[in-house]
């Protein structure tokens, strides 16, 4: 029943009984043949059928969520029973917000130095697709914003704050200041992430608390053409300190603090809620802890 299960979530994740079929490696009268199969052993109808896929039924949905969990328990298990016998080993995939790729080297690189058998991949996603691929059992954590968009039910670990900056070049507006308000960097030709991310948003709300609206004349899901664009001298951005200083920053770019207010907001790590947690996930889950807590000493 574990590959029909599996294949069950596939399908629900890619609506699609064709495009399902090809991720499982399988074709798509098997898919479906082994749907009807997990119908006829549970008793319910799970997907709704017409000339094509059409939806989980309710019953469906609730099914779903039962696999989630047996098939996430079942590779927490595996995973568990492999690391008693040969030590940590396998892959970690991690999906994280752009303006977080920056520090997540200060995660991998002492967690490998620790596990060598361990291989990462790391995605460039919104904090919707990070909780999304995490409900999906596509990546084991996330990097995401923890204090500003509800998080569902997950096991967070709390990096740092994010404090925001004005990115500017030389000799632009408000270059030689000490500091500048949201208000005041409303007036600048500004480049800023895509409103589908967090980041966006959050911006956008802090000039509205501060009376104005942001009107970028750029935008890009690309943390790179931001900067790429800054460094023409004639755009301006709103970034994270941590991400500045990161970037090390340096002639001809500015890196001014933005108060009235001083914003802050909480990044963590974040995984599905399991007890326990895969062998992997719970290691990295520690290294995040120890890496938070050296940032604050």
């Amino acid at each position: 029943m574990l590959d029909k299960l599996e294949w069950f979530i596939a399908l629900a994740q890619a609506q699609h009984f064709g495009k399902a079929a090809a991720e499982c490696n399988i074709t798509q009268p098997t898919l479906s043949a082994a749907i009807r199969q997990l119908e006829e052993q549970l008793g319910v109808m799970l997907v709704m059928r017409g000339s094509r896929y059409q939806g989980l039924t309710p019953e469906g949905q609730r099914v779903l969520e039962w696999a989630r969990r047996i098939v996430g328990d079942t590779r927490t298990m595996r995973q568990e029973m492999r690391a008693a016998r040969h030590g940590l080993a396998g892959h970690i995939r991690i999906a994280a917000i752009p303006t977080a790729l920056a520090m997540v080297p200060e995660i991998t690189t002492p967690f490998r130095e620790k596990h060598p058998e361990v291989t990462f991949s790391v995605l460039s996603r919104n904090s919707i697709e990070v909780l999304t691929l995490l409900d999906n059992l596509e990546i084991d954590v996330g990097i995401t914003y923890l204090d500003n968009e509800p998080l569902g039910r997950v096991t967070a670990v709390p990096l740092y704050s994010e404090r925001y900056q004005l990115i500017t070049a030389a000799g632009n507006r408000f270059a030689d200041r000490a500091s500048v308000t949201w208000r005041e960097i409303s007036e600048l030709p500004l480049c800023l992430l895509t409103p589908d991310m967090q980041n966006r948003r959050i911006i956008n709300q802090h000039l509205r608390e501060a009376g104005v609206e942001a009107r970028p004349t750029l935008e890009s899901n690309s943390m790179i053409v931001l900067f790429s664009h800054i460094r023409t001298g004639k755009w301006s951005s709103i970034m994270p300190v941590n991400l500045a200083q990161t970037l090390g920053f340096a002639d001809p770019v500015r890196a001014i603090p933005i108060v009235e207010p001083d914003a802050r907001h909480l990044v963590g790590m974040v995984a599905t809620h399991r007890d326990p947690q895969t062998p992997l996930v719970s290691a990295l889950l520690h290294q995040a802890t120890t890496m938070a807590q050296a940032h604050e000493r």
